[in-house]
């Protein structure tokens, strides 16, 4: 590609390797055969395989928030409607034959034993992102519980990713989307109630 550094060659190439396949069964020869670089150039970029993994996911943490983000404006309907098709959207993306999963969490997965590891870092960094934006889209619409709403909306978000690798049905995305929506809309109706001091 055109405009394309070697150091952006390398992190596509590890993130069609990584994502398709997992990063354990990826080794650092294969991603600089696909970027067409020798090891010493992948070497020059990247000091270890480790810091490839990190790479990797960095490289997938903003594209991943803007479409979610997307996914939420582009919906109609109201608050609950909005949440509910990020999960719509979701379960479509799985239907795609090339569908793996989140990223963050296979990655996290097969570093579960290694919880310092950078990579690991830049997943849960990734994940507080979500949390956060929704935290601020809940409190905006006069959510009291924020913080815990947004909570378990990932919750359910993430448990829906699992449960589809399992089983390979991505309706559980839409089961999950529903209870979000359901979550969503009593929280809705509790901030409209006057408490008892208004």
């Amino acid at each position: 590609m055109a405009g394309t550094t070697t150091k952006d060659r390398i992190i596509q190439a590890a993130t069609k390797l990584f994502y398709a396949e997992g990063i354990r069964a990826v080794s650092l020869d294969a991603v600089a055969e696909k970027a067409g670089v020798t090891k010493r150039t992948l070497y020059y970029h990247f000091s270890s395989k480790d810091n490839l993994v990190a790479a990797y996911l960095e490289a997938r943490d903003q594209p991943n928030l803007i479409i979610l983000k997307r996914w939420f404006t582009e919906a109609e309907g109201n608050l609950a409607e909005k949440v509910r098709a990020i999960f719509r959207n979701l379960a479509n993306s799985a239907r795609s034959p090339k569908w793996r999963g989140c990223g963050f969490l296979r990655t996290t997965a097969e570093l579960a034993n290694l919880p310092g590891h950078p990579a690991i870092t830049v997943g849960k960094a990734h994940k507080k992102k979500f949390e956060d934006w929704l935290r601020i889209v809940f409190a905006e619409a006069g959510i009291k519980d924020a913080s815990e709403l947004a909570r378990q909306v990932v919750v359910l978000m993430d448990g829906s990713f699992a449960t589809v690798l399992l089983h390979r049905d991505p309706s559980y995305m839409e089961t999950a989307g529903d209870a979000a929506s359901v979550r969503v809309k009593a929280a809705l109706a509790a901030a409209a109630i006057p408490s008892p001091s208004q």
